[in-house]
Formats: C-alpha cells, structure tokens, sequence
C-alpha cells in the first residue's frame, strides 16, 4: 500500500503519509486513491478541492459547518504548517480535546479530519500553499467558528516571535464553553 494511516491520540484522526519515489529528477507520489483509503477504512467521498496560500504568521481558524459537517484530508503542498482540528463532535469523550500536526510541503504528510471537527492553521514558513479534500460543499450560512486562542481549551500554538495575521472574522470568533 503506497500510503501509511497512523492513527491520532483522538479517535477518528489520522496522519497519512504517502510514500514518495523520488530520485535526481525530482519525485511522485499518490496524494489519494480510493481503494486503499477505504482498504485503512476511510472510506470518503469527496465533493470539492480547496486550496489557499498564505505567509509566514497567517492563523487561518478555528472552522467548522454546523449542519453540514466536513471531513477534510489536508496537506500542505508547499511550505509549512501548523495544523489543529479540535473534536466539537457531541457526546464524544473527546469533546474539548485537540490533536495538532506538522504539515509540509517536503515531507508530504497528510492529516485526516473527520466531520464534527474544528479546523485551523498557522503557516510557520515564508508562505505556504495548503490544499483540502471536502467530503461537503462549502455553505456559508452554516459556517461556524471557535476563538483561536480560547483559553478553555488551550492550544499550544507554535511561537513565531511575531503576532499571528488572522482576517477580521477570525478575531472576533467567540469562545468554545
């Protein structure tokens, strides 16, 4: 199988990371196939391709949809990021709890987030360009979002010696509780 599924200490999560065949020319590797994904059961159907890019500092986060939950497969296909889903899934005995992985554009890693999830990141590099799979389209009057920097729930995110960038929507995101 062309891809390894290591599992999050939050159930549901995953790390991927593909294995990359690269010599003097440069490399390739299989970013997705369907049947080994439902092979490691993360059997998905994915509706829409999302990309951005953004500069070192750029918090893009927390997001979620409220009825029409996304599951994501994200990766970073230049740069670095930090990478945050946070479990809002109701009656899970995670609910609260928060799983973070370096995303980057050399190693080629991937991060599995389900549906029932907030998700954010911090670019750590020059820039970055991040791309996701989205098991739902994008409904913006079900979009839903968490404070970045809730104190409730106490996300450890990376020191850059500077202030993070975030939109105007994201600084005014309420609290968690």
């Amino acid at each position: 199988m062309p891809f390894d599924f290591k599992p999050c200490p939050i159930e549901g999560l995953y790390e991927i990371q593909p294995k990359v065949f690269g010599d003097e020319r440069g490399y390739f590797f299989e970013a997705w196939s369907e049947r080994d994904f439902a092979a490691s059961g993360l059997e998905q159907h994915f509706v829409q391709d999302n990309q951005s890019r953004s500069i070192r500092g750029v918090l893009r986060g927390l997001h979620f949809q409220k009825t029409h939950p996304q599951g994501k497969l994200v990766r970073a296909i230049s740069g670095e990021v930090f990478d945050v889903a946070l479990d809002i899934r109701p009656g899970s005995s995670s609910r609260g709890k928060w799983h973070a992985v370096v995303l980057s554009g050399e190693k080629q890693n991937q991060f599995w987030i389900p549906g029932g999830f907030a998700h954010g990141f911090l670019v750590l590099s020059e820039f970055a360009v991040f791309a996701y799979k989205c098991t739902d389209f994008y409904h913006p009057e079900d979009e839903g979002g968490i404070l970045w920097n809730d104190p409730e729930i106490g996300i450890t995110w990376p020191d850059l010696g500077m202030d993070y960038l975030l939109s105007a929507k994201d600084k005014k995101l309420p609290c968690y509780g």
